[in-house]
């Protein structure tokens, strides 16, 4: 479908990540950097390592990268819009995570390998706060947009507890409420946990690797939060207020939506869009106010998958 490129908005650039064919090694993730308007597709990264970008701010991309270390082995870097002016943010290894951002930049919520909790660090990787929801697995912050609250995921049972049960019932039976992902919310310091989402009772359509409740973006205007579920055997994009009102379904695109950031003035989403083979997936630009959309990645690559949006 066309979209109409909102004047305000045309110099937004979007970070996404690519798997790239490479014969000497089968996971060559790099992130690559595209426009509103999809004309190019730039690889900023050009490494034979996993990099995956979970975030930005302004023109600054971090990125996680097992460069220099064991295979998997995630550390945080940031680069420029041009791949440049590239260094390590911090020593601590972490999860494969989304993360938080605040203090224009300044501030940094992440997820250590090691620890079930979030640390927040500085822009030079120094540990400011260690912050302790008191959950087996935790995952995937987001800091709300005045920075003074953190929706996250979470479970009460660790990640190794949930792939044991499955491998232990049949395929369609549906998990304990306890061991379902399901979006968590607290105070900036760590303090009033509470829960946001509740998965639909007696939809069996999502397994144990499926999102019950994706990785969580705030929209920067109005206040609420948005996540990725499998219902009804299909991947879509869902809202949630932070009292925890729901909102229903956000998009309705014929795919598989999953992985997606807002633009800083709220408007567009960006969304990777799968088919249900998982043979392929594209980056889609989806206007909120027109609801409309277009395809910004071409057919060079298969799997293009969770976009950022990035201020010049």
């Amino acid at each position: 479908m066309g979209l109409g490129t909102h004047t305000e908005s045309r110099d937004y650039l979007i970070a996404y990540n690519v798997l790239v064919p490479d014969s000497a090694n089968e996971s060559n993730y790099e992130v690559f950097l595209t426009d509103m308007e999809g004309s190019y597709h730039r690889n900023l990264t050009n490494h034979p390592d996993v990099a995956w970008t979970y975030e930005a701010y302004d023109d600054r991309i971090l990125f996680n990268s097992d460069r220099d270390t064991c295979y998997r082995c995630y550390f945080l870097y940031e680069m420029d819009v041009q791949g440049k002016i590239l260094q390590k943010v911090s020593d601590i290894q972490l999860q494969d995570s989304w993360m938080g951002v605040r203090k224009e930049g300044q501030e940094l919520l992440v997820n250590p390998k090691h620890d079930s909790v979030f640390y927040l660090i500085d822009r030079e990787g120094n540990l400011l706060e260690r912050l302790d929801p008191g959950m087996k697995y935790i995952n995937d912050p987001a800091f709300s947009p005045d920075g003074l609250q953190i929706v996250f995921r979470g479970s009460l049972r660790s990640k190794k507890e949930k792939r044991d049960r499955y491998m232990n019932v049949p395929h369609s039976e549906r998990l304990e409420k306890e061991f379902i992902d399901e979006l968590y919310i607290m105070s900036s310091d760590g303090s009033d946990v509470r829960q946001l989402t509740h998965y639909p009772i007696g939809d069996t359509t999502a397994l144990w690797y499926n999102y019950h409740a994706g990785p969580p973006r705030w929209h920067p205007k109005e206040g609420y939060i948005s996540y990725q579920s499998k219902q009804d055997g299909k991947s879509s994009l869902f809202g949630v207020q932070p009292d925890g009102s729901s909102m229903g379904r956000l998009t309705d695109l014929e795919g598989q939506e999953g992985w997606h950031d807002w633009s800083p003035d709220g408007r567009y989403l960006v969304i990777e869009v799968w088919d249900l083979d998982y043979e392929r997936s594209d980056i889609i630009l989806y206007d909120m106010q027109r609801k409309d959309h277009k395809v910004l990645t071409g057919d060079a690559y298969d799997l293009q998958q969770a976009p950022v949006f990035v201020v010049p």
